[in-house]
């Protein structure tokens, strides 16, 4: 009986986590698309990101303070909160940054895929920063990736010129400060708890970003017609605050490796939308390279060890 209930209460754990990793995925895999529609009506990406964190800010410090004042959890010492702040900084100030910019240059899926490449560069920092050595079967799953975002990037690139391959090369560079957070964080989460970590880090991007636009842009800026702030709302719960914390959910029943699995839907379901809501086209070239990256990164998530 008791081994029938535990089975029973496993199967419903994976299909929540299943659901919940799926639903992160798809909010994820929107947020180019609503960023794109934004720009339609003229506004800067600085602008547009700025109202994403307004929105996002107090969120992320209900639950901090929620988090806080749960009992048991250790202090944060000086120097875990200076890891934090840079991990803040890095990872969704300066990410968040490069990619709204460059998203001014590429197309959402283009955006998507490039994005979709941080955990290639997770396992080519972790070999180059932390010695962890690299099978031949994960070389094999790099080269498929790089092999098949090349594609898909030489294609735009040949289509829009110069303005496409500086897109090209913010997004690579959010990407990549994407997977410096990923293991920094990595080094945190464990001591501190995941909430509270990663509310604590949206804080600080939020407040960096909010500072940035205070200090480089005029306050008219904020009048803006009224679908840009429904793009930023919606930027800010749909795919920031609440795949954010569906994917920690996820993670918590089916695991990490599973989550990211489940995750490769996301460029799919960016390209199919930009498509039928941007009117975005891809070439037969380019739809291979992004079935080749897809493939690649799925790869590394079944080598990857919990």
């Amino acid at each position: 009986m008791n081994t029938h209930t535990n089975t029973s209460q496993h199967h419903h754990s994976a299909l929540i986590g299943m659901a919940l990793a799926l639903s992160a995925a798809l909010f994820f895999s929107i947020k180019a698309i609503f960023v794109k529609l934004a720009y339609q009506h003229g506004v800067d990406a600085i602008t547009l990101l700025t109202l994403r964190m307004a929105f996002a800010l107090p969120v992320f410090v209900v639950v901090a303070i929620m988090e806080q004042g749960k009992a048991g959890l250790a202090k944060i010492s000086p120097h875990q909160a200076m890891s934090i702040i840079g991990l803040g900084l890095v990872g969704y100030y300066l990410a968040s940054m490069l990619d709204f910019v460059g998203l001014q240059y590429v197309s959402a899926s283009i955006e998507r895929l490039i994005l979709f490449l941080f955990p290639t560069f997770t396992v080519l920092l972790s070999m180059l920063l932390l010695g962890r050595k690299i099978s031949r079967i994960e070389i094999g799953a790099l080269i498929l990736s790089y092999i098949g975002i090349a594609l898909s990037v030489q294609q735009e690139i040949s289509l829009d010129g110069e303005n496409s391959l500086f897109g090209v090369l913010l997004i690579f560079g959010s990407s990549m400060a994407y997977a410096v957070y990923l293991i920094g964080s990595g080094e945190l989460i464990p001591r501190i708890g995941s909430r509270r970590f990663m509310a604590l880090a949206m804080i600080v991007s939020c407040l960096a970003v909010l500072l940035q636009f205070f200090i480089s842009r005029d306050m008219s800026l904020l009048i803006q017609p009224i679908e840009v702030y429904g793009y930023g709302l919606a930027i800010a719960l749909f795919s920031t605050v609440l795949p954010a914390f569906m994917l920690a959910a996820a993670i918590h029943h089916i695991g990490a490796s599973h989550s990211a699995i489940i995750g490769g839907i996301g460029p799919v379901a960016t390209i199919i939308l930009a498509v039928l809501i941007l009117g975005e086209s891809m070439t037969g070239i380019q739809v291979g390279g992004a079935l080749l990256v897809v493939a690649g990164v799925l790869l590394l998530g079944l080598l990857r060890k919990p």
